[in-house]
């Protein structure tokens, strides 16, 4: 799955083009940097690869949230509609900005069930939050259809699906904002970092503010810069963007491999009785990060995931009692457990979720594991492990 696998002497050089400047900071210095700019050259590649009119660099998929809603004018009082399934960054960043995250059942394709979206839209509500779990799509036609009939953002947390494409667009592109995370384990690392996409140049020119302290960047002297609006620091690195833009050059060939070994391990396990797989609403824009499935019942899933552990088949996780990506365990949310005080109305709107039961998304995160697709495997390792993943899930599918 994660880029990191095939980390070589492309990133090294491009680091040292950095390192051999001196230069790590991604603005001013404009004469000792020599002419190097990794992070405005990344910016631009994706534009390029991905077909979006502007990117922002930013520190992490977080802070690319967080500025993406920030831009958007999204604040106290604000609702934006996120799934039960997700992770932890995507509430942080809604809370973060003022705002109540207003978490929703998911359905079986692992992202927001639009019929559950539908009917927790109020006055409040801003906007939209489908996030692209497990390197799939949400179901964005009804998600989009949704946000144009109430005339509120859709906003694509995209983290998880770096390369995804829905009906011929790049997850991340098709709705106001899309963002992307650069962390280690992404599909594309910059070791730490994120990106906001858009097609809005208004929005694009309140990101590139916000995570650089309101900075305007209109001149060359950064000391002369106005500051229209209060920001913060969100930089990415030279160094990161340096890692990022030897990794967006080998997309094509991470995709390829994921969905070579992907396909191995689906065909390994295609006719077991009793199991199923997640819906995925275009099949050929699915990245192939991750393999997921569903057993008849909770107790079969949580069997199977124990016992692929056992047999030392790592990469299986079983969601259902994860501490980062499923409400069921997000007590400090629930409990409103934050460092520094925040707005009493705010808290108590969040706190509510100490008590909301969410039976549609339990019935389906308990049956569920997710397989992680690596990179590195052969074909044969492919093949060995889908074969050895198969004998284990029959002898538990029905226990």
């Amino acid at each position: 799955m994660p880029g990191y696998e095939l980390f070589g002497a492309e990133e090294r050089k491009e680091v040292n083009d950095v390192l051999e400047t001196g230069i790590l900071m991604r603005y001013g210095f404009d004469g000792p940097r020599k002419g190097i700019w990794k992070a405005k050259e990344l910016e631009q590649a994706i534009n390029k690869y991905f077909g979006a009119k502007y990117t922002q660099l930013l520190s992490s998929g977080t802070a690319a949230l967080s500025t993406a809603m920030a831009a958007l004018g999204i604040g106290s009082g604000d609702e934006v509609i996120i799934p039960t399934f997700t992770f932890v960054a995507s509430f942080e960043a809604v809370v973060g900005v003022g705002a109540i995250p207003v978490l929703v059942d998911i359905d079986e394709s692992l992202t927001l069930d639009p019929k559950a979206v539908a009917k927790a839209i109020t006055s409040k509500t801003k906007a939209i939050m489908p996030v692209h779990m497990c390197g799939s799509m949400a179901q964005l036609d009804e998600l989009k259809a949704l946000c144009d009939q109430h005339n509120l953002y859709l906003i694509e947390d995209a983290c998880q699906a770096i390369g995804g494409m829905y009906k011929g667009k790049y997850l991340g592109t098709i709705g106001h904002v899309g963002t992307f995370s650069f962390d280690f384990v992404k599909i594309m690392t910059c070791g730490e970092g994120g990106a906001v996409m858009t097609n809005d140049a208004t929005v694009a020119e309140r990101c590139d503010q916000y995570g650089d302290h309101g900075h305007d960047h209109y001149g060359k002297d950064r000391g002369a810069d106005l500051h229209p609006y209060l920001g913060y620091n969100y930089r990415i690195s030279e160094l990161h963007a340096a890692v990022g833009l030897a990794q967006i050059r080998k997309m094509d060939q991470f995709l390829e491999l994921q969905k070579r070994n992907h396909q191995i391990i689906y065909n390994c396990l295609k006719d077991i009785e009793g199991i199923s797989f997640r819906i995925i609403p275009d099949p050929a824009g699915d990245t192939g990060s991750f393999l997921s499935f569903f057993l008849p019942t909770e107790a079969a899933a949580r069997n199977t995931a124990n016992a692929l552990a056992e047999a030392g088949i790592a990469g299986n996780p079983y969601w259902y009692d994860n501490n980062w990506h499923y409400i069921r365990k997000w007590e400090h949310l629930k409990n409103a457990s934050f460092m520094n005080r925040i707005h009493e109305d705010q808290k108590q709107q969040i706190m509510h979720y100490t008590n909301q039961a969410f039976a549609a998304s339990d019935a389906i995160i308990s049956r569920c594991i997710s397989s992680a697709i690596n990179l590195g495997w052969t074909e044969e390792q492919a093949t060995e492990r889908g074969m050895k993943m198969a004998a284990i899930i029959k002898q538990h599918v029905n226990s």
